[in-house]
C-alpha cells in the first residue's frame, strides 16, 4: 500500500492520475495488466520520497504568446500539427506526468485558439504586449511567485523534447539546489545560437546570444536549448531585476542567469546528448523536419515494442496511436488519431486508418476508414470505412 506523502500528493493528482488510467483501459488487450499498472506506478513514485521521489512541488511555465510570422499562417503556429496534435500539446503532455502543481501557459497572440486547443487542463497567464521572454515568464508572478518549489520554463514550439529529459533535468535541480540549470546541447555547428559562457568552477557564467559574443565566445560549441528550470524563489526575485537596455528594447530570460551569478547563487549546465530536443519550429522547413524526427521516433518505439514495419520511410503513425505485439505494417499506411491495433494484425499496403478500434488478428489491406471498429480475425480489403461501423 503506498503512504500518503503529506500534501505532496492531494486527491486531485490521484484523481487525474487514475483518470489517465481510466482512458487507457481501452488498450488494455495490448498492453496488458501488468504493463498498465506499472504505468501508474511510475507516475505516483515521484510524490513520495520512500520510492525515490521528491516532496518538492513542481511547477511549469510554457512561452506560447509569440505570433510566429514566419510560418505565413493564419493559424497560430504552436497549433501546428506534428505527428498528428499541435506541437504545444506535445509540450504539454510531456510535462503533465512530471509537474505536481500549476502549468501556466502563456497566451498572447490568438490567446482564445490556443485555450480551446488546452482547456482547463492547464492556467493561463496572458502576455497583452510581446516584450521578450522575461516579459512573459513574469507574466505568471499572480499564479507562481508566492510558491516553493523546482519551476521548469519551456517553449511551446518544441515538441521533440522528451519527458525523460525533463524529468532529469528537474531532479538535476533538486538534488543540486541550484538556482537554475540550463538544458544545454553541443554542436558541431553553433551558429545562431546562444553560447554557454563557463567559469573556471564549471558553473554557467553567462548566456551570450552569437550576434552579442566576441570571437572567442563565438568558438564555444555548447548552446542553450532554452530550456530552464529554476527555483522558483529565486526566479521570481531575479526577473524583477531585469532591464531592457539591449537593441530589440526587450526583457531576456538568458539575462536571469547572469544575475544569479552576480548574487553568488550556482547555475549548472545540463547537457542533453539528442541535439534535436531543444528544436523549436518557426517555419514550414522546420516543422517538416521536426515531423520527419519524431516520425522516425514512433516507429523506432513500436519496433522495439514488437511490431514490424517494412518500410519505417514510408510509415506514418501519429504520437497516440497503439500498436499490438507481432502486427505487419506494409507501406503507404497512415495509422491517425486516437487508433489502436490489435495483436498479430497486418495492416497494408494503402492503408489510411483514423480514430479506429482494430482487435486482434485483422487484415486490412488498400482501405481508407474513420472512426470504424474491426473485428477480431477480419479481412478488408479495398473499401472506404466511415462514421461509427463496425465490421463483422
Amino acid at each position: 500500500m503506498i503512504k500518503s506523502a503529506g500534501n505532496c500528493l492531494d486527491q486531485k493528482i490521484m484523481l487525474d492520475i487514475l483518470l489517465e488510467a481510466c482512458e487507457r483501459a481501452q488498450t488494455i488487450k495490448t498492453l496488458g495488466m501488468k504493463e498498465i499498472i506499472q504505468g501508474i506506478a511510475a507516475r505516483l513514485k515521484p510524490y513520495y520520497p520512500e520510492y525515490g521521489g521528491s516532496m518538492r512541488q513542481r511547477y511549469a511555465i510554457v512561452l506560447a504568446a509569440g505570433k510566429g510570422t514566419r510560418m505565413k499562417s493564419k493559424q497560430h503556429k504552436i497549433l501546428h500539427a506534428v505527428c498528428g496534435k499541435p506541437m504545444v500539446q506535445h509540450v504539454i503532455d510531456s510535462l503533465k506526468g512530471l509537474v505536481t502543481g500549476e502549468i501556466v501557459v502563456i497566451v498572447g497572440h490568438d490567446a482564445e485558439s490556443v485555450k480551446e486547443q488546452l482547456g482547463t487542463s492547464v492556467q493561463y497567464a496572458l502576455q497583452e504586449e510581446q516584450l521578450g521572454t522575461a516579459h512573459a515568464v513574469l507574466m505568471s508572478r499572480d499564479i507562481l511567485q508566492d510558491k516553493t518549489g523546482t519551476t521548469i520554463i519551456i517553449s511551446g514550439d518544441t515538441p521533440l523534447v522528451r519527458e525523460e529529459t525533463l524529468e532529469k533535468l528537474m531532479e538535476q535541480q533538486e538534488k543540486s539546489q541550484a538556482a537554475a540549470i540550463v538544458l544545454t546541447a553541443v554542436l558541431a555547428d553553433p551558429t545562431g545560437y546562444g553560447r554557454i559562457i563557463r567559469h573556471s568552477d564549471g558553473f554557467v557564467e553567462r548566456i551570450v546570444e552569437h550576434k552579442d559574443a566576441t570571437e572567442a565566445e563565438k568558438e564555444v560549441s555548447e548552446i542553450s536549448t532554452g530550456i530552464f528550470c529554476f527555483d522558483n524563489k529565486a526566479l521570481f526575485q531575479a526577473l524583477s531585476q531585469v532591464k531592457n537596455d539591449n537593441a530589440q528594447g526587450e526583457y531576456y530570460l538568458p539575462d536571469v542567469i547572469e544575475m544569479m551569478r552576480k548574487e553568488g547563487l550556482s547555475v549548472f549546465a545540463y547537457p542533453t546528448p539528442a541535439v534535436e530536443e531543444g528544436m523549436g519550429v518557426n517555419d514550414r522547413m522546420q516543422l517538416a523536419t521536426v515531423e520527419k524526427l519524431l516520425r522516425a521516433r514512433i516507429n523506432e518505439k513500436h519496433m522495439r515494442n514488437g511490431v514490424t514495419i517494412i518500410d519505417p520511410e514510408s510509415t506514418y503513425i501519429d504520437a497516440d496511436v497503439v500498436i499490438g505485439a507481432d502486427t505487419v505494417i506494409h507501406p503507404g499506411t497512415f495509422l491517425r488519431g486516437n487508433t489502436c491495433i490489435g495483436e498479430g494484425c497486418v495492416v497494408g499496403p494503402a492503408a489510411d486508418l483514423l480514430d479506429c478500434q482494430v482487435e486482434s488478428k485483422v487484415t486490412i489491406q488498400y482501405t481508407r476508414s474513420m472512426r470504424s471498429t474491426i473485428r477480431q480475425s477480419d479481412m478488408v480489403m479495398g473499401n472506404q470505412l466511415e462514421g461509427l461501423l463496425s465490421i463483422r
